[in-house]
C-alpha cells in the first residue's frame, strides 16, 4: 500500500527509449504493471501524442521529473506535470552529478519538503543512505526509492549491505528499487530482499525484445517475493547434509 494505493504489481515500467510507441504499449500490457512513468520533460512538441498513446493502456501515470538539477526546476516541472496529468504524484529526481546522475540530497530533500506541503505524494529517488531517508520522511514521504546502481547502467545491487541495512532500519515504510537493475535476476535478487516493488526502464526498453523483456521481468519480480514470503534459507560456511545419518550401513 503506497498512499492509499494498493499495487496490484510490484513492477513499475518506465516509458522512455523504446523502438517505436507500438513495441512500448505492448511491453507496458505484457508486464502486468499497473503503474507507468513519464517524464513531462523529455517529451518535447510530441507530448501530446505521446500522452494519448499512453492513456489508452488505461494504467495509472506516475509523472516524474527527470533531468532536474536544482530545486526550482523539480518543483516547476511537477506543478506542470501536476496539471498535465491531473494527479497529485510525482516522482521526485534532483540529480547532483553529470556522469551518475547521483541524487543531490540536500536539494532533494528541500524540494520534498516544498511539494509534500503543497499536497504533493512524492516518490523521492534516492541513495542507500540512512539518514537523507530519515529526513525525507521528515519532510513528508511515505515511501523511499532508493537507487540499485546508477541511472541506465544495469550493475544491479552495487551496495547489497548497505540496501539490506536500509531494508531493516525502514521496516515499516514502502521501499522500491529505482535505476540499475539491468536482469531479471538481480529484480529477484532486490526482491528476496524484502524489497517492495521495483521500478525500471531501460532494461526493458534497450532489450532486443523489450515484450518478452517486459514478461521476464514480470514474472522475475513475482518469484523474488514469492521467494521472500517463503523464507530464504541463510548461507552456511561449511557443509551441512540434508540426509540423516542413522540408517547406514555398518561395514565394521
Amino acid at each position: 500500500m503506497i498512499y492509499g494505493y494498493e499495487l496490484n504489481s510490484r513492477l513499475l515500467l518506465g516509458t522512455a527509449g523504446y523502438p517505436s510507441p507500438d513495441i512500448l504499449a505492448k511491453a507496458i500490457m505484457e508486464s502486468e504493471t499497473d503503474i507507468i512513468t513519464v517524464s513531462l520533460r523529455r517529451e518535447g512538441s510530441a507530448g501530446e501524442g505521446f500522452r494519448h498513446l499512453l492513456s489508452q493502456v488505461k494504467k495509472r501515470f506516475l509523472p516524474n521529473t527527470a533531468g532536474c538539477y536544482t530545486v526550482k526546476e523539480a518543483v516547476t516541472t511537477a506543478h506542470m506535470a501536476r496539471e498535465v496529468f491531473n494527479t497529485t504524484w510525482i516522482k521526485l529526481e534532483v540529480i547532483g552529478h553529470a556522469d551518475t546522475l547521483q541524487p543531490d540530497p540536500f536539494a532533494l530533500v528541500e524540494a520534498a519538503r516544498i511539494l509534500c506541503q503543497d499536497g504533493f505524494e512524492v516518490f523521492p529517488y534516492t541513495t542507500e543512505d540512512l539518514i537523507v531517508g530519515d529526513k525525507l520522511l521528515e519532510a513528508g514521504c511515505k515511501v523511499l526509492m532508493p537507487w540499485g546502481a546508477p541511472i541506465g547502467s544495469g550493475q544491479g545491487l552495487r551496495n547489497i549491505e548497505g540496501l539490506r541495512t536500509m531494508r531493516s532500519y525502514f521496516s515499516d515504510v514502502p521501499l522500491i528499487i529505482d535505476a540499475g537493475i539491468g536482469a531479471p535476476s538481480q529484480a529477484v535478487q532486490a526482491m528476496e530482499m524484502g524489497f517492495d516493488a521495483i521500478l525500471l526502464n531501460t532494461a526493458v526498453a534497450k532489450a532486443k525484445d523489450p515484450i518478452m523483456m517486459a514478461g521476464a521481468f514480470r514474472d522475475a519480480i513475482k518469484a523474488g517475493h514469492k521467494g521472500y514470503q517463503a523464507g530464504v534459507m541463510e548461507k552456511r560456511n561449511m557443509a551441512y547434509t540434508s540426509t540423516p545419518a542413522y540408517g547406514l550401513a555398518d561395514l565394521s
